[in-house]
């Protein structure tokens, strides 16, 4: 929970800032900016991914996962609730400017790989560091979007602790069930996943890289690696 709060605590200095600084922020240097997280975010999706002791399985996982993932169409999907949640509280009029800072920055901040493969990194390791880094990233977008949407942005940090807080807790329960192959196989595939965040980030595939649809792949280790030793064992 301690990542997700500075998450947060980002979020609002970004906002705080936005607020200040009005339209300033040139379209150049917040480029700028991106492309450097986008090199930090690479670097940490790198050394989780060197982790694995097992690397048939990191393939065999992306594969299934990703193939997984595509089947279920949860990057459309996730897009999807987006759009439903601006359509549902943005109506024409009413308190337009709030609502729809509220609901595009939580909609950004939330929905999203970093949030799932960083709170489960946080609460089964506790390492923040794709947390933070998240967070800075968050915190950098929320001066763009304050300055442009208004206060409602930093309010966005309140379903951020609920659903990012949560996954945190619930990954911090099912911790002591996992052995550590498990666990550091599940780092190195969720590392690769990171890679193809920073990828997007820094704008280098011509085509948007749908890391959504290999979210399923971090968690396919729970199975692989039981089984892979049970058929080692029947071979011996």
């Amino acid at each position: 929970m301690i990542a997700t709060f500075i998450n947060a605590a980002l979020i609002l200095l970004g906002s705080v800032a936005g607020l200040l600084l009005k339209n300033r922020l040139s379209a150049r240097l917040s480029a700028v900016l991106t492309t450097t997280l986008g090199l930090c975010v690479l670097g940490i999706g790198i050394s989780g991914a060197i982790g694995t002791e097992d690397t048939l399985c990191v393939v065999i996982c992306m594969v299934l996962g990703t193939l997984l993932g595509e089947a279920l169409r949860i990057e459309d999907r996730l897009d999807g609730m987006g759009e439903l949640l601006r359509r549902r509280l943005i109506r024409d009029g009413g308190s337009s400017r709030f609502t729809e800072g509220f609901v595009n920055a939580s909609v950004l901040f939330c929905v999203g790989a970093m949030a799932i493969t960083g709170a489960f990194r946080a609460g089964m390791d506790g390492d923040y560091s794709i947390l933070i880094s998240k967070g800075v990233i968050d915190g950098v977008t929320s001066i763009t979007f304050a300055a442009a949407m208004g206060v409602g942005v930093a309010f966005s940090i309140v379903p951020l602790i609920l659903y990012q807080g949560g996954l945190t807790l619930l990954a911090g329960w099912v911790e002591p069930f996992l052995g550590e192959a498990v666990k550091a196989e599940m780092s190195a595939v969720g590392g690769l996943i990171i890679i193809g965040i920073a990828l997007n980030l820094m704008g280098l595939p011509k085509e948007k890289i749908r890391v959504g649809n290999m979210l399923p792949a971090i968690f396919l280790p729970i199975a692989y690696v039981p089984l892979a030793d049970w058929l080692s064992g029947k071979m011996v």
